[in-house]
C-alpha cells in the first residue's frame, strides 16, 4: 500500500574545496535534519554546476538517512538528479533500491522538495513499506 510522509528539514551544504571558476563543478558535505512524519537526519555528497546562464544548473547527490518513517526506525539512501532550465526545475529524489536497513527493509519511494521564500525546505515523500515484521 502507497504512503505519503510530510514534513519540513533543515538542510547545511557545506564547501569541499575552494572553486575559482563559478561555473566549475562544485562538492559539497549534505547534512540533513528532517522533522514531521520523518525524524531523523541525514548525510551525503553532493555535485553540481552553475552556468553562466542565471537559472541553469544541475546536480547529483546522494545521502543516507537515519530515524524514524511512521514509527519504524532503520535507514536508506536517497539518490537526487537535479535541473534547472532557465529557472524552469526538474528534480528527481529516489530510494535506492534495497538500502533500507531495520525496520526500513524494502523500502521504496519517491520525494518531492519545496522550497519556500525565504529558504525553508518542505519534503512530500511518497513510499511503499512491507508490513512490519515481514
Amino acid at each position: 500500500m502507497t504512503a505519503t510522509a510530510k514534513g519540513p528539514f533543515d538542510v547545511k551544504l557545506t564547501p569541499q574545496g575552494a572553486a575559482t571558476d563559478p561555473t566549475a563543478v562544485g562538492r559539497f558535505s549534505l547534512d540533513k535534519t528532517f522533522h514531521g512524519d520523518i525524524e531523523g537526519t541525514s548525510a551525503g555528497e553532493m555535485l553540481a554546476v552553475r552556468t553562466a546562464v542565471g537559472g541553469s544548473a544541475g546536480y547529483v547527490a546522494i545521502e543516507r538517512v537515519t530515524g524514524t518513517l511512521a514509527g519504524r526506525a532503520g535507514t536508506f539512501a536517497l539518490q537526487h538528479w537535479g535541473m534547472m532550465d532557465k529557472g524552469a526545475p526538474d528534480l528527481k529524489v529516489t530510494v535506492i533500491p534495497d538500502s533500507g536497513t531495520g525496520d526500513l527493509t524494502g523500502l521504496a519511494g519517491t520525494m518531492t522538495i519545496d522550497i519556500q521564500p525565504g529558504g525553508k525546505h518542505f519534503y512530500t515523500f511518497t513510499y511503499t513499506l512491507p508490513p512490519a515484521g515481514k
